[in-house]
């Protein structure tokens, strides 16, 4: 373990992972979320339970992922319980990472997982419960109609490391045929650089 490039925290939730759900145990979810970035191989499957006041009281997940998705995961277990749906549903990446005492950059995309996995259970709880309005619909614009590439794509290659319209192209093979997204996506780039690395571009 001499090259370990993580936190303690991270190392710590990764060996002793919190709320992982077991085969074995039975737990009555009251709603289910699945992610899974196809790109780094990564799923994860995500169960709540809630009360009677929107409030988040217990959670289980499982994962086919890396060390950083495991991490990430059981640590945004242990933050949501307790809160509402509504807060739930506004954890962002940053603030995963922020607790997890920060993450390697090329690992950052594996906290997205548990949030994208967490946000569909909640959706699913609604829906279970007759709320269909207050899901909260993740439609995803098509950036590049060429090669098919949406904003999620993009964001998703920002947290993977891109960090110029090249280093974009590299990871989506966006604008690559006639190049007429390139300024929607120049603008998307720099909008996911300062959501997700505020503090490079200060």
């Amino acid at each position: 373990m001499s090259n370990w490039v993580y936190s303690d925290k991270v190392k710590e939730h990764f060996m002793n992972p919190r709320n992982i759900y077991r085969e074995e145990e039975e737990f009555d979810y009251d709603g289910k979320g699945m992610a899974g970035n196809i790109k780094c191989g990564d799923q994860m499957m995500m169960m709540i339970k809630v009360d009677d006041k929107d409030t988040i009281t217990d959670c289980r997940w499982k994962t086919f992922g890396c060390a950083s998705a495991i991490a990430s995961t059981s640590v945004l277990s242990e933050m949501v319980k307790g809160m509402s749906l509504e807060e739930a549903s506004r954890i962002s990446p940053k603030e995963i990472m922020e607790e997890l005492k920060g993450l390697p950059e090329n690992k950052v995309h594996c906290s997205v997982l548990g949030d994208k996995a967490l946000r569909a259970a909640i959706d699913d709880f609604y829906v279970r419960t007759g709320r269909p309005g207050k899901v909260k619909t993740g439609a995803e614009k098509v950036v590049c109609q060429c090669m098919n590439v949406t904003s999620a794509d993009i964001e998703h290659a920002v947290l993977e490391g891109a960090r110029n319209y090249y280093e974009l192209q590299e990871h989506t093979k966006l604008g690559t045929v006639c190049g007429r997204c390139k300024e929607e996506a120049e603008v998307l780039l720099r909008e996911y650089k300062e959501k997700h690395f505020e503090s490079e571009n200060k």
